[in-house]
């Protein structure tokens, strides 16, 4: 059996349903179970669904779709621009199911969300603004909140959407120091489906995207102290091999670390990134080891 790497343990949360991916929700549902049995299974976090899709969730798992051990683990979105009650009334049809198993909660901005009444005791991953005031002042809400307890991070968005231009290299490390000067734990989301930043074909055209290795170094800088301008720098960087040296010598306190900062983020397409990384080193292959048997 393969052994995952503390490093990468849950940190790619399974957004296929989301853009760019788009996957059918049922699809999505019996794609997830053949991740996580898989070698690189360790590497892989929860299902993230639409709050509203709940119903058409339990219409899957009716269709024998989840054929996974044990309840299906479920992270319940309500994007920028969705009423939050929705986040609410799908964790309310999502927790009465014992064939799930909801891990955590992702709600758009707003700063009414300390009353939205939801479990207690449910991470709640909360998407920050982008303008560097109001992010921060979204950070030091959240700060007092985990100050106070509660299971709260910060998710800031790494990839573009019509509505929001691709962060570059000065913006994502803007986020990752102010985050980490105020000690607020966070997620990504978007643009991260490859190991080393670049420029990939997506959708016919050359985009940039980050690398989810320059995020790891970059956030162990940032937790160093390291200025906005070296953090930027880290994220620029695209050599892979020089990046896994890197990761692969951290002693376990620097991983615990970064990953106690870095929870997790969202990727459509979880083997893209994975295999990347597999070839770097760092992860199982998508292929059994001898004597294994294949992955359904």
């Amino acid at each position: 059996m393969s052994t995952t790497p503390e490093v990468l343990r849950a940190l790619v949360d399974d957004a296929a349903v989301f853009p760019p991916g788009n996957s059918p929700l049922p699809e999505a549902v019996s794609a997830h179970a053949t991740h996580r049995a898989a070698p690189y299974g360790g590497c892989v976090g929860p299902l993230l669904v639409p709050a509203s899709s709940a119903p058409e969730l339990l219409d899957a798992l009716d269709a024998g779709r989840w054929t996974g051990r044990g309840p299906l683990d479920l992270g319940v979105v309500a994007r920028p621009g969705t009423d939050p009650a929705a986040l609410r009334e799908g964790l309310a049809v999502l927790g009465a199911d014992p064939r799930v198993d909801v891990r955590g909660a992702e709600l758009g901005w707003t700063d009414r969300w300390r009353r939205l009444d939801l479990p207690g005791d449910l991470p709640l991953a909360l998407e920050v603004p982008r303008e560097p005031d109001a992010r921060d002042a979204a950070l030091a809400d959240v700060r007092a909140a985990v100050a106070e307890g509660d299971a709260v991070v910060a998710k800031f968005r790494s990839g573009p959407t019509p509505t929001w231009p691709w962060p570059d290299e000065h913006e994502l490390a803007g986020f990752l120091v102010a985050a980490t000067s105020v000690r607020v734990p966070f997620k990504l989301t978007g643009g991260l489906h490859h190991a080393v930043r670049g420029t990939y074909a997506v959708g016919g055209t050359d985009e940039e995207n980050h690398g989810v290795l320059d995020v790891l170094v970059a956030t162990a800088a940032a937790l160093e102290g390291a200025p906005v301008a070296e953090v930027a720098a880290l994220l620029d960087v695209r050599d892979g091999h020089a990046l896994a040296d890197l990761v692969l010598a951290w002693p376990g306190s620097t991983t615990r670390r970064v990953r106690a900062a870095f929870t997790a983020y969202g990727c459509c397409t979880v083997t893209d990134p994975l295999g990347e990384l597999a070839t770097l080193g760092l992860a199982a292959t998508d292929h059994p080891t001898p004597g294994e048997d294949p992955a359904p």
